[in-house]
């Protein structure tokens, strides 16, 4: 089969490698549709604990192409959305209910051989039956599961003032599941115009254009909205100059939530007297856990609308192009290579 390899950062190749197959209670994927998003621009760069050599891709919708041995979750034909976390479910962690700090974590398309590739194997239990869901729709399901697991590390006291910043895919996520999840009002912040525009589409009660040319002048249009600050500030950025404002667009007693991946190196001024002095919170959220059910329901019922957030399609030869369109184009939403 056909497939992205990368053998260090940032020097992939279209290599031709053995068809995976599938060993007891797995199934192979015939590749469909795969996501390309912000962690796969990590990865690019070797950063996010990638393990050489390496097919990407962890946003996976496919057809089950090849039953292991013992599987009956799924049957052959079925098209389904893959949960690319593999736990143990025996380590300490797991056991404590956070699978994401598993042990002897894999991750398809991190560790294991991901869905930039024509096949791909998993355990059977890891796919989700999204027949009823076009394409477009089905592959949204992994970056809304984590936007799920992110609220549920969240805990949002109902009808928090929240000011999101970010308006990408996973921005334009979390303002639906902001909007339906007890947020008395929402603010979002982003450089780009349409996106905004798809933000207030979403729910989005103001929208503000921040961005890199004059964020005083953002800042100030934020003060406006809120000028004793925002209960909830929430970064979907992972920019640093955009997690220093934001904390100090809190209000006292506030929470910071880190949602975007910066880079491994950053580094965040905080002030200790500060979080000490008005009592804030600083919370992350990493991955997804016990909530990729609940994302693809969300999805079929319409709770979260997927229309407009793909802008960019891609061939699997094209995969690097892919990668700088996500990372440098702001007309980019959310790119996808179809197979």
């Amino acid at each position: 089969m056909h497939a992205v390899v990368y053998d260090q950062p940032r020097e992939l190749r279209l290599a031709e490698i053995a068809d995976p197959v599938p060993g007891p209670g797995e199934v192979r994927l015939r590749v469909l549709v795969t996501g390309v998003c912000g962690t796969d621009v990590h990865l690019h760069d070797g950063e996010f604990f990638p393990v050489y050599p390496l097919v990407p891709g962890h946003e996976i919708v496919g057809e089950v192409d090849l039953l292991g041995e013992g599987v009956v979750e799924v049957a052959a034909g079925q098209v389904v959305a893959l949960d690319n976390m593999l736990t143990c479910g025996l380590c300490d962690n797991c056991q404590r209910g956070r699978p994401a700090f598993c042990r002897h974590l894999r991750a398809l398309g991190v560790t294991d051989p991901g869905g930039f590739a024509e096949y791909v194997v998993a355990p059977a239990g890891k796919c989700h039956p999204v027949d009823d869901l076009d394409l477009d729709t089905a592959v949204l399901a992994e970056p809304v599961a984590c936007a799920m697991h992110g609220l549920d590390v969240l805990s949002l006291r109902p009808g928090s003032d929240v000011l999101l910043v970010g308006a990408g895919p996973s921005g334009l996520i979390l303002t639906q599941l902001l909007r339906s999840g007890g947020a008395g009002r929402l603010t979002v912040a982003g450089p780009t115009p349409a996106k905004l525009e798809l933000a207030r589409a979403f729910g989005a009660d103001y929208t503000v254009r921040f961005g890199r040319e004059d964020p005083d002048l953002a800042v100030a249009a934020l003060r406006e909205i809120a000028p004793d600050g925002f209960d909830v500030v929430i970064d979907a950025t992972g920019a640093l100059a955009a997690l220093e404002r934001g904390l100090g667009l809190l209000r006292e007693g506030g929470t910071l939530f880190v949602y975007g991946m910066a880079e491994k190196l950053a580094r965040l001024p905080v002030s200790p007297y500060d979080v000490f002095r008005r009592e804030l919170t600083i919370k992350g959220s990493f991955a997804q856990a016990f909530s990729f059910d609940r994302a693809v329901l969300a999805l079929r019922t319409g709770r979260v609308r997927t229309g407009g957030l793909i802008t960019h399609r891609f061939g699997l030869t094209s995969y690097a192009q892919a990668v700088q369109t996500v990372r440098g184009d702001r007309s980019c939403v959310k790119a996808v290579v179809e197979l």
